[in-house]
């Protein structure tokens, strides 16, 4: 009898030492801006999704195309209809890994390259970047910038507006991860 409970408690401790290695933000924010002479666009998302498991330091991103909030309701609709076309594409994703070797239940500020792959329009290209990681009682803030070229991306512009959207987008990611629940 004494067994099988050693049993038990250790199957009980093996699970709640996985979960403590599943890191979780739910409210995400994405963000990216094109500049042009013409017009700035901006549009921004504080729905995104993103999983970290510590232990194989993997990463994944993932935002619904439509969340994506605009200062005028016709970029929006722009956006979701023409650019995104995010009825066939509803989603944006990452896939990655940080490749440093770093152990992410140390509190401390760092920063870490990422390397994955970058799904957006259909089309994925692999892209890496460098993450800022402030990590503080079990739970990491993650904050990075970087530039998407639009064409990489077969997202098509028409001719008639190429002057108002940039060739390349700056992109921000900004997500508070914490320990997933058992």
């Amino acid at each position: 009898m004494k067994q099988a409970y050693l049993l038990i408690c250790l199957c009980l401790f093996n699970i709640h030492a996985h979960a403590q290695d599943i890191l979780i933000s739910k409210n995400a924010a994405v963000s990216f801006f094109s500049s042009t002479v013409m017009e700035d666009i901006e549009g921004k998302s504080n729905t995104a999704s993103s999983v970290i498991n510590a232990k194989s330091r993997e990463i994944i991103f993932k935002v619904s195309n439509t969340s994506f909030q605009f200062k005028k309701k016709l970029m929006q609709e722009h956006f979701n209809e023409n650019y995104m076309e995010s009825d066939r594409f509803p989603f944006s994703k990452f896939s990655g890994k940080i490749t440093d070797d770093i152990d992410l239940s140390k509190d401390g500020n760092y920063t870490v390259n990422v390397e994955g792959s970058l799904d957006i329009h259909g089309v994925a290209k692999p892209y890496q970047c460098k993450v800022n990681l402030v990590i503080a009682q079990g739970n990491i803030t993650a904050k990075t910038t970087f530039k998407v070229k639009i064409e990489d991306h077969q997202i098509k512009v028409p001719s008639l507006v190429f002057k108002n959207i940039a060739e390349f987008v700056d992109v921000r990611l900004s997500a508070v991860y914490q320990p997933k629940k058992t």
